[in-house]
């Protein structure tokens, strides 16, 4: 698959400096205006900074299997936390957090002491219990796994993304999600997905779940959209993260949508980011 000129990786961060072993390429699209930086699943950063939420400037880490293998995400904290301070934002982003990155992002608040203007929170991986019986499985059977015919693999990995959404997936947006798991040109493969799964029926949090407190004790406006029919992280551990951080978070739970809520309800999700980050811009003015 092609991929999109507008979103040409030209700028790295090697991370650490003195030793690297990260490569972090990035980009910036449209003019300046609203700092976000949207944290979406797999191992992808995004920097958005625009006056209408528009535009997903991409940043890649890599090596990705290596990345993926902290099943406790604090590895990517610490690498998100030291790209932030890279950048030198002259302000405090929005950052905006789906899956995985929502742990990412509150590691990078209370472990490492990013500042933000807002947070929120999309079908996030942040509270317990953990993982689909399905990572569990593969753990279990990480070799059978691994020796599956690739045209068999790649059914598996097209069902697994399926049951991410609520409703039919386009084929398009569907090869685009299976597309580093099944494709040899450079991407992790099969070997990447088995392992990344390995590792996610491992993966805790308690650590810092006894700290959430403190982001709400901050201040910080948080939001915490859900879709209603995620398969993969149930709802009800929506009102368990707002519970536990408590202060101004909130909670919006959408019909019809699944974990891939962007996919199921993009129009409905767009409005609840801006919504929420103008209301946020606004206050502070006040």
């Amino acid at each position: 698959m092609a991929s999109d000129p507008a979103t040409s990786l030209l700028q790295t961060f090697s991370y650490p400096s003195d030793n690297p072993q990260y490569l972090i390429k990035w980009t910036r699209l449209g003019p300046a205006g609203r700092t976000t930086a949207h944290l979406p699943s797999r191992n992808t950063l995004v920097l958005t900074a625009v006056g209408p939420l528009r535009s997903c400037p991409l940043k890649q880490i890599q090596p990705a299997a290596e990345f993926a293998s902290n099943g406790h995400l604090t590895k990517q904290a610490e690498i998100t936390a030291a790209l932030f301070k890279h950048w030198g934002l002259s302000s405090p982003p929005h950052i905006v957090a789906h899956d995985n990155a929502g742990l990412v992002a509150l590691r990078t608040i209370l472990q490492h002491g990013c500042i933000y203007k807002s947070l929120t929170l999309i079908d996030v991986v942040a509270v317990g219990p953990w993982g689909l019986p399905f990572f569990k499985l593969v753990a279990g059977n990480e070799g059978v796994f691994n020796a599956i015919p690739p045209r068999m693999f790649d059914g598996i990995v097209r069902s697994y993304i399926r049951d991410a959404a609520f409703k039919p997936l386009r084929k398009d947006d569907e090869d685009m999600l299976a597309e580093p798991w099944v494709s040899g040109d450079g991407c992790p493969g099969q070997e990447g997905l088995v392992y990344v799964l390995k590792q996610a029926s491992t993966r805790v949090s308690e650590d810092v779940e006894v700290q959430y407190h403190k982001v709400g004790e901050s201040g910080l406006p948080v939001k915490i959209i859900w879709g209603k029919q995620d398969a993969w992280v149930p709802c009800d551990h929506a009102t368990k993260l707002r519970d536990l951080i408590g202060g101004k978070s909130e909670v919006v739970l959408v019909e019809d949508a699944g974990h891939l809520i962007q996919l199921d309800q993009p129009e409905r999700l767009m409005a609840e980011i801006v919504l929420f980050l103008t209301k946020v811009d606004e206050a502070s003015r006040e």
